[in-house]
């Protein structure tokens, strides 16, 4: 441990001069030391664990679900308008024009373009003998066949309306609207405004429309011939090409109503969808917090830890130094218990929480995805929360003179 300096010119020996240790003997010495009391050490590391874990987890959770509603938001476009009836001067509602559609198409970088409208007073029943009044939030839409095409959406089971059968007593199901009526297989019956109608098909969710999710569907002429609707809008959805949206966009209230365009509203259903991912992320900022609450505790626990362990191993500490090891040396084999106890909590927490946001995207059809971020993350702060956790108890053990510490042992 000790390496003698050679007498200097005027004949006096140097004091002895610490040997070098190398950083592989630190690490050794660091294991040994973590090794050394296991049941201590694993309680301290899971503490540093706990903190991880939650951080990896949250990050790895959150990346997973705005992957879902990016691919999503990717797959439904970002090109789709939502026209509705605003106010009139006096502030009463106003109404759409019975040809609100016509006049979009007209537009010339209009793709598709389909008119919805809410039939008021007419509940949706799964029978005759139901009440009335017991809607279940539910209601009766007139829409045109270019709907579906429109709004991308897709046909659980059944088919959609066509020419033909859009004039008949037949009705297509929201996704919602069929399961809170027990419908089951297209080609069941629902009462709707005091008739008997068929159920033709039902749909998937509509990610962009879900007033629709609980709606019973029926064809516009069927609508006007069996239940009384007055042939006026509520709603006018439009798709035009990516790059003319914001062009559109200004030009829609004029072209839907030239004669008073302030009493039209123009919205876009995807910024909902955007608005969920940014949600999410403030969300995550919040769960980040507490992982790090958890993750400072841990540290004070691999302190306490630390500053124990200086105590119980005075008399190591008291014959290291009789050996000739220097205080530089006792610091950096404390401090690299206190940096390997805590990394070894990091990485075990890094791991666990990979294997929650992974098993809980996978529970979910999420895309799973592996935050790197947060793994470099996870492990660099377990390392400097061990750094200064570590730091005052290996000062403290480097202060510790040989004598003080071998008769206090």
């Amino acid at each position: 441990m000790t390496e003698l300096i050679s007498a200097p010119p005027d004949g006096l020996p140097k004091l002895p001069r610490s040997a070098r240790i190398s950083g592989l003997d630190l690490v050794r010495a660091g294991l040994t030391g973590v090794f050394g009391r296991p049941a201590r050490a694993i309680l301290s590391a899971v503490g540093i664990a706990i903190g991880v874990a939650a951080m990896v987890a949250v990050l790895g959770i959150s990346a997973s679900s705005q992957a879902e509603l990016q691919a999503k938001l990717e797959s439904l476009g970002t090109n789709l308008l939502k026209v509705g009836p605003g106010q009139t001067l006096l502030g009463k509602p106003a109404q759409l024009p019975e040809d609100a559609s016509a006049m979009v198409r007209r537009i010339k970088s209009v793709q598709e373009a389909a008119s919805v409208a809410t039939v008021k007073g007419r509940a949706v029943l799964r029978s005759d003998k139901a009440d009335s009044l017991d809607t279940g939030g539910l209601s009766v839409e007139a829409v045109e066949l270019e709907l579906l095409k429109t709004l991308a959406g897709k046909v659980r089971s059944g088919a959609w309306l066509n020419a033909a059968t859009s004039k008949y007593p037949t009705v297509v199901m929201g996704h919602l609207a069929a399961q809170r009526l027990a419908v089951t297989q297209p080609g069941e019956q629902v009462f709707l405004g005091g008739k008997w109608f068929t159920v033709i098909g039902i749909l998937e969710p509509m990610p962009l429309a879900e007033e629709l999710d609980r709606s019973a569907m029926v064809g516009w002429e069927a609508a006007k011939t069996y239940l009384g609707f007055d042939g006026h809008p509520t709603t006018v959805y439009e798709r035009s090409l990516e790059s003319t949206v914001a062009q559109v966009r200004d030009v829609l209230p004029a072209t839907v109503n030239p004669k008073n365009p302030e009493e039209v509203s123009v919205t876009r259903p995807s910024d909902a969808l955007a608005a969920q991912i940014q949600a999410k992320a403030t969300f995550t900022t919040l769960f980040l917090g507490l992982g790090a609450v958890a993750l400072l505790v841990g540290g004070v626990g691999v302190a306490n830890t630390m500053v124990i362990s200086v105590l119980e191993r005075r008399s190591e500490i008291g014959l290291r130094r009789s050996l000739g090891a220097g205080r530089g040396q006792v610091r950096a084999q404390f401090l690299t218990e206190a940096v390997l106890l805590s990394g070894l909590g990091g990485v075990f927490g890094v791991l666990l929480g990979l294997a929650v946001s992974t098993g809980y995207a996978m529970s979910n059809d999420w895309p799973v995805a592996l935050p790197l971020e947060a793994i470099a993350g996870g492990v660099g702060a377990s390392v400097l929360i061990g750094t200064l956790a570590g730091w005052f108890p290996a000062g403290r053990a480097a202060k510790l003179s040989p004598t003080v510490a071998l008769a206090a042992a």
